[in-house]
């Protein structure tokens, strides 16, 4: 790809308030994307409506001293339920399907009660056929997993808390 491109796309990007982009001439691939100091901007995603998935099941590490969360009602429509544990929470920055494992068959990338460190990938989210791995943003101990493998994640929806 001619570097006169590059520097092309460079300024599109900048210019811009995509925070992305990815361009392929044969078998050469350029990807370019930025840092946002600012919350990112949603994805517009046209999609056949689905069908409303089970309400997930929050899985909380049991602390002394502390009930496990339980199951939240049907009703919360993907917002956090009242039962999560204190801590910081990690959100969806798209919108897609949420995957636990980089493949069907391999372990979840994190169990609830493990240590992660900023930066250690939490899970992915498919959107638009890319694969967008969800890292932890801080360090701490995954103090509950509020999403399924396979689910329908929204733009803003809590995912982890870490504590």
């Amino acid at each position: 790809m001619d570097l006169r491109k590059i520097k092309a796309l460079i300024d599109l990007l900048e210019k811009s308030n995509l925070t992305e982009i990815e361009i392929k001439e044969g078998e050469e691939s350029v990807r370019l994307s930025r840092a946002s100091r600012a919350a990112p901007m949603p994805q517009v995603i046209h999609a056949a409506p689905a069908e409303h998935a089970p309400a997930p099941v929050v899985h909380a590490a049991s602390a002394p001293g502390k009930a496990p969360a339980a199951e939240h009602s049907s009703e919360s429509h993907g917002k956090a339920p009242k039962d999560v544990p204190d801590g910081h929470t990690i959100r969806a920055p798209m919108v897609g399907t949420f995957y636990a494992s980089p493949s069907p068959d391999a372990a979840p990338f994190v169990k609830v009660g493990q240590t992660v460190k900023a930066g250690d990938t939490l899970g992915i989210i498919e959107a638009m056929k890319m694969f967008n791995p969800i890292e932890a943003d801080v360090s701490g101990t995954v103090r509950a997993i509020l999403v399924k493998s396979g689910q329908p994640i929204e733009f803003d929806e809590p995912m982890f808390v870490i504590g």
